[in-house]
């Protein structure tokens, strides 16, 4: 299950952030992943979309957790996410083909409620 979500400045798609691999049951957790266009950064734009998405996550996804994950040198999504109260729990070698190549990440996670 997904939930996708777009970004918009004049009708025009500047970023993308999706809610996605929802596992129900116990776990009730999600991976958050989300893209800005480079000319729209430094915005605090994914600041305020990821935090509006942590509200979305626990009030209409129902969900107590959220994962995510960012190349080793992205310090500006790291920064987006650990301003949004996720913690860095570890790091993946070789985690997702990006750019042709396996690249490590670092994973974090944040506990929506308890």
């Amino acid at each position: 299950m997904a939930y996708p979500y777009g970004l918009f400045r004049d009708q025009q798609l500047i970023g993308r952030f999706n809610i996605v691999s929802v596992v129900r049951g116990p776990f009730q957790s999600a991976s958050l992943g989300y893209w800005v266009d480079h000319r729209f950064t430094g915005q605090a734009l994914a600041s305020r979309a990821v935090a509006a998405l942590r509200i979305e996550a626990v009030e209409n996804v129902g969900l107590h957790r959220l994962e995510a994950s960012t190349l080793l040198h992205n310090f500006a999504s790291q920064k987006v996410l650990l301003n949004n109260g996720f913690a860095q729990i570890g790091m993946a070698p070789n985690y997702l083909k990006i750019a042709g190549r396996w690249q490590d990440h670092n994973l974090y996670q944040t506990i929506l409620h308890s």
